[in-house]
């Protein structure tokens, strides 16, 4: 059991306080909104202090002498980037993770007092640019709704809807293996009514689900074609917003030197100005996003994809819904408020991208290290994608998979070996040092600790 504290209890913090407390960790979160640490405490299991986390008496009387980490995810950038310093300076907290919106603090000039040998914070996480990797990752794979790669990209774990055109739905899962010997993929996660289960062989798929398969990378797009997706990679990309985000993922798409011809469309004169400065092939609108007019103009009905990434959830939905009966091939919007989320298939919306879970995902993947590799969040914390190297020690070493008895809620997804991708199966026999790319359930991390030998902690 570690001690953890963590300084605000909004989305992020919340998620990450009832993820590490059901783990069996002593969980402090410290807030000044006595409303927020009340319906925290009510739910999970930690301890709730109201106060500012950067002031040292709060951090005192929060146990700070006797914690593992710190993990700071307060509203204010400077807030956290001071509770880091306090932890570290005056209680030797030895990790110390904080929440930094403002991109002027990532800049190279500044960035070194971060990034140094012994610097105040061992890792920075910054919304924006998780939310934008999300965006460029499903714009890499059409027909996702989520995707992240593992083991150096050789992995990818690839989230699709299953609708009445897939020519697989009803198949046994086992079938599926037996009609395709050599594609070297695994359905490993079926959300079904908003509930995620890890199925087995005898298990299917049916139109409305929401499927997660894990596939050597270069399998991905068979896959796509055999569940009913063939769509095309977008050439004509309009993004509504022209903050952090819609910047960043502009500029991405510019430095790629691609064809793709983007546009942004931008409410604030201001930053649409400053948007402007910063890209160089991305033509630049001002106005209003729901502008029937403006959205005309872009060309949004000729586009293959519209991003809507303001800092307005309603301005991003109608956006989206816009664009669609515009004939926009596909839409995804930025979603805050878990409220609208159950809106977004039935108004035509292709994807959404959750910052919380975004933020939540890299935040474990600093916290558990050692031998995991990567971790990713999936359905609101429903469940979790781990790629961990497997010990000499581990039960799953030395002997066939059917041996080794892996519990429901937990399925082996895809085996790397120095450069080959292995599709696993009963016969499969992992040896140690193989990186295992695992599909579970939340409430089955300390079952694959045990699998694996090593802590999933490990602070």
């Amino acid at each position: 059991m570690k001690k953890v504290i963590i300084c605000g209890a909004g989305q992020v913090g919340a998620g990450i306080a009832k993820r590490l407390a059901t783990e069996g960790n002593d969980v402090t979160v410290i807030d000044i909104s006595p409303d927020l640490v009340r319906q925290l405490a009510d739910v999970a299991d930690v301890q709730g202090l109201v106060g500012n986390g950067a002031h040292p008496d709060v951090l005192d009387k929060a146990g700070a002498k006797l914690a593992d980490m710190l993990i700071a995810v307060t509203y204010s950038d400077e807030v956290n980037i001071t509770a880091c310093l306090m932890a570290t300076r005056l209680f030797n907290v030895t990790n110390t993770i904080a929440r930094v919106r403002a991109q002027s603090y990532r800049e190279p000039a500044w960035a070194e007092v971060f990034t140094s040998k012994g610097a105040l914070i061992d890792v920075i996480i910054s919304p924006e640019l998780e939310v934008g990797k999300s965006v460029l990752r499903r714009l890499d794979i059409p027909g996702a709704f989520d995707s992240l790669g593992f083991a150096d990209d050789k992995v990818q774990v690839v989230g699709t809807h299953i609708d009445e055109n897939c020519p697989v739905a009803g198949v046994p899962l086992k079938q599926l293996t037996e009609l395709f010997p050599d594609l070297n993929a695994i359905t490993t996660g079926i959300v079904r009514e908003g509930k995620l289960f890890v199925p087995r062989g005898a298990d299917y798929m049916l139109p409305g689900d929401d499927i997660f398969f894990i596939a050597e990378t270069g399998h991905v797009s068979r896959t796509l074609a055999i569940l009913g997706h063939e769509e095309k990679g977008a050439r004509r990309i309009t993004i509504v917003g022209g903050g952090n985000i819609g910047v960043y993922v502009a500029r991405e798409i510019e430095k790629r030197g691609s064809a793709i011809k983007v546009k942004v469309i931008e409410a604030n004169k201001a930053r649409a100005e400053s948007a402007a400065d910063q890209l160089s092939r991305t033509v630049v609108l001002h106005g209003d996003g729901l502008d029937q007019e403006l959205l005309d103009e872009a060309g949004v009905a000729d586009s293959e994809a519209l991003i809507a990434v303001t800092n307005d959830d309603e301005v991003n939905i109608l956006a989206s819904v816009l664009a669609k009966r515009a004939g926009c091939r596909r839409a995804l919007a930025l979603i805050n408020n878990a409220n609208y989320v159950p809106l977004v298939r039935s108004l035509g919306i292709d994807a959404y991208i959750d910052p919380r879970t975004a933020t939540v995902s890299t935040i474990l993947q600093h916290i558990r290290k050692g031998r995991i590799r990567a971790l990713h969040s999936i359905q609101n914390g429903q469940g979790e994608v781990i790629e961990a190297v497997a010990l000499e020690t581990s039960p799953l070493v030395g002997k066939p998979l059917r041996e080794a008895k892996v519990p429901d809620g937990i399925m082996l997804g895809a085996v790397v070996r120095k450069d080959k991708v292995i599709r696993p199966n009963g016969d499969t026999v992992i040896e140690a040092e193989d990186r295992v790319i695992v599909m579970l359930r939340a409430d089955m991390v300390r079952k694959v600790e045990q699998f694996f030998r090593v802590s999933v902690e490990f602070f």
